[in-house]
């Protein structure tokens, strides 16, 4: 696209240059180009389409002013001319402060033409002292704000309705200003020296349009990353409450300048309760509002709570319609079973799930009850005390989100139910009232039959998924055998829909058996009884209850959703894994990726010598020194120092990397999750911003304080 500029420019002077060293070292006003060429994705930033060529030349106006006419159309600035261009971005403060690292860049980078650089020399006005004062407050404003994201400080302090009528208190952002003031902040002084004691020195509406700008600055920091690597990955987290409304966290996943595989945290999206509306501005956030192009996305996954997950797989099959390459599967961070669980549509299973995350939560918020749940698993384990330990070793974890939660629940239910019924009914004052409310809440519903034989058929039925589940997330080689397993797998399951009765008969009588240990009475649920008002038929058992209402909408269900996520297209792009050298060699190097790869063929830079190339990543690799190890992951292959002399290689790897369910090896990028988590527990609900929690998630991000103070000038005059 280079050459056809300096063809368009008719600049034979430039004709010899390499596209590397004209990207680099020269610049084309934009006047040059359409406006239709011309994309404003935001207020921040302005690009060319991808296709843009400059059409638009007088090449005749020069003859006509002597002055001009041995002039050349571009040439290189002095470094007067790059401090007055610079002038409009960037104040003097900052220009002191950044003047040693930017001196290089400055020396080396800017050739611009010279029609572009007069137009800027003609607005590059100085500044009136009272501008630069306005400017000067608005960055005092805007250090405190990005302090308080960073350190997590509510922008309000006292609730209002806890203070007597007539007092007035500091909300923190104020009371920051105060303390800066009386630091020796001379700005802010100046500006704040004959107001009232009792006025509010910045007010709301500021502070929220302040904040949604520093909130884009950082954000737009991250996109930059995405869309210099052209391709990505979208990832939800579960729907989360911010100030008493529903958001959806999103995270993209992408390969950066250095190979490494990172997933960033890029913001919330308000969560819809209809699925249409929801597809529509998640699609129009993304690509309008944060300026991403889906046609390059890979890959998207949805990690979802109980009762959201019918609503977002609308939200992936429309855009799986715009986007076919857009590959709908699981998310690596979370386990196979536990996200099936979450999408059965069947009310009980998401009152029992809901139910194991209370229990967990509880038992994680008070040590002394876990030494209290030790005590009775010794108890009743002391004639196994191998499996007794593995328990109380499980209970000190997130057990809630493992392959075999189910399994672990029914091990575990009667020293739970025993533990919390000796919480609940202790007379001594060892618990306090808070606690002793909420294990007999939690007792009572453990011993619900309607519980107790959702969780046994849950654990019955997900045993089929579970060896599966746990390969998706183990190694690179794992991962790939497992795609060639989910036959074997969708086989059991079909069989056991065929024959459910049988199953479900013996699944129903490990519930009973244990109910009777737990002295529970086997019936119906009082809701349905209730529900049939005197109509009530005699020939309903439980039994049938059960398969009609749980086994088999269960089954159904878990073999459709397998299906769907493991489309055709999902598995034929891990098949792929056996470009990964281990999983080439535990093969015998007789791989045949380019059969799997068309679906990648216009992400490579030379399609038409794939093969060729294929052939002589495998020979490499098969007659390799003896003391040379095989690379065992994606991350490993990335970083090999000549895997650059096999470019469609790296871009497979690198696509390949990118799918969700493939985890992020090296655990120092994929810190925006467990960033994500860290701010939603340490955060009370009523104090959490989407804006604030953006700069505290992504604290370690870069920011461009000039920017963030001309951009606010722009938008809000």
């Amino acid at each position: 696209r280079c050459q056809r500029w300096v063809e368009n420019c008719r600049r034979a002077d430039l004709e010899d240059k390499t596209p590397d060293q004209l990207n680099k070292h020269y610049r084309l006003c934009a006047k040059h180009f359409e406006t239709s060429m011309i994309c404003r994705s935001s207020p921040y930033r302005t690009v060319l389409r991808d296709n843009a060529v400059p059409t638009i030349f007088d090449l005749t106006s020069h003859l006509n002013n002597p002055h001009s006419r041995h002039r050349k159309r571009i040439k290189e600035l002095s470094e007067d001319e790059i401090r007055t261009l610079k002038q409009q971005k960037i104040d003097e403060a900052f220009e002191r402060e950044q003047a040693t690292q930017e001196s290089n860049e400055n020396n080396e980078q800017n050739t611009v033409s010279e029609e572009g650089s007069e137009e800027q020399e003609e607005k590059a006005v100085p500044l009136t002292l009272e501008e630069r004062e306005n400017k000067d407050y608005l960055k005092s404003l805007f250090e405190i704000l990005i302090l308080m994201g960073k350190q997590n400080i509510p922008l309000d302090g006292h609730n209002v309705d806890e203070l007597p009528e007539g007092i007035f208190t500091s909300d923190n952002f104020q009371a920051l200003l105060e303390y800066r003031i009386n630091g020796g902040d001379e700005v802010l002084r100046k500006r704040f020296e004959m107001t009232a004691v009792n006025l509010e020195y910045c007010s709301k509406t500021q502070q929220k349009q302040m904040l949604e700008i520093c909130e884009n600055c950082v954000r737009e920091e991250t996109l930059r990353e995405v869309r210099d690597s052209h391709f990505f990955s979208i990832v939800t987290d579960e729907v989360v409450d911010i100030a008493g409304e529903e958001h959806l966290p999103v995270l993209v996943r992408f390969v950066d300048d250095s190979h490494n595989l990172r997933e960033e945290f890029i913001g919330f999206l308000p969560y819809e309760a209809d699925a249409e509306i929801l597809a529509v501005k998640f699609h129009a956030t993304i690509t309008e509002k944060w300026g991403l192009n889906m046609e390059y996305c890979r890959g998207q996954a949805y990690i979802v709570s109980s009762g959201f997950a019918s609503k977002m797989k609308v939200v992936a099959t429309r855009l799986l319609e715009k986007y076919p390459q857009a590959v709908y599967t699981l998310c690596s961070s979370c386990a196979l079973n536990v996200w099936l669980a979450k999408s059965v549509p069947v009310v009980g299973v998401s009152v029992a799930l809901g139910t194991i995350e209370e229990v967990c939560c509880l038992f994680n918020q008070s040590p002394q009850l876990l030494v209290e749940l030790d005590n009775t698993i010794s108890a009743l384990f002391q004639d196994n005390e191998e499996k007794g330990n593995e328990l109380k070793k499980i209970c000190r974890s997130q057990w809630t989100g493992r392959h075999d939660t189910f399994e672990v629940l029914v091990d575990l239910l009667q020293a739970l139910v025993l533990c919390l019924d000796a919480v609940s009914s202790d007379s001594s004052v060892r618990w306090n009232n808070i606690i002793v409310g909420r294990a007999f809440v939690l007792s009572s519903a453990l011993t619900d039959f309607d519980f107790i034989v959702t969780i046994v058929i849950m654990k019955n039925i997900l045993s089929f998924t579970r060896a599966f589940g746990k390969n998706l997330q183990g190694q690179t080689s794992d991962v790939f055998f497992a795609a060639g397993s989910l036959t074997a797998v969708l086989h059991s399951l079909n069989e056991v829909m065929e024959n459910i009765e049988v199953y479900h008969e013996f699944w129903f009588e490990e519930a009973t058996n244990l109910a009777t240990k737990l002295d529970v009475q086997i019936k119906l649920p009082g809701k349905f009884r209730r529900a049939q008002q005197g109509n009530f038929d005699p020939d309903m058992t439980s039994e049938n209850y059960y398969k009609e209402i749980l086994s088999v909408p269960t089954v159904e269900h878990i073999i459709q959703e397998l299906k769907d996520i493991f489309s055709e297209q999902h598995l034929k792009a891990l098949k792929c894994l056996s470009l990964v050298p281990s999983v080439m060699g535990q093969l015998k190097f007789n791989t045949s990726e380019e059969h799997h790869a068309d679906m990648f063929k216009n992400d490579l830079p030379n399609p038409d010598t794939l093969s060729a190339e294929l052939h002589c990543w495998r020979i490499k690799w098969k007659h390799r020194g003896k003391d040379i190890e095989l690379p065992a992951t994606i991350y490993e292959a990335l970083h090999l120092p000549d895997i650059k002399f096999f470019p469609n290689v790296y871009a497979l790897l690198k696509v390949l990397c990118l799918l969700p369910v493939m985890k992020v090896e090296n655990e120092k990028y994929g810190l925006g999750r467990k960033r994500l988590k860290a701010y939603l527990e340490n955060t009370l609900t009523e104090q959490r911003s989407s804006n604030l929690a953006l700069l505290n998630i992504n604290f370690d991000i870069k920011h461009d304080l000039d920017l963030m103070v001309d951009t606010y000038i722009k938008l809000c005059p």
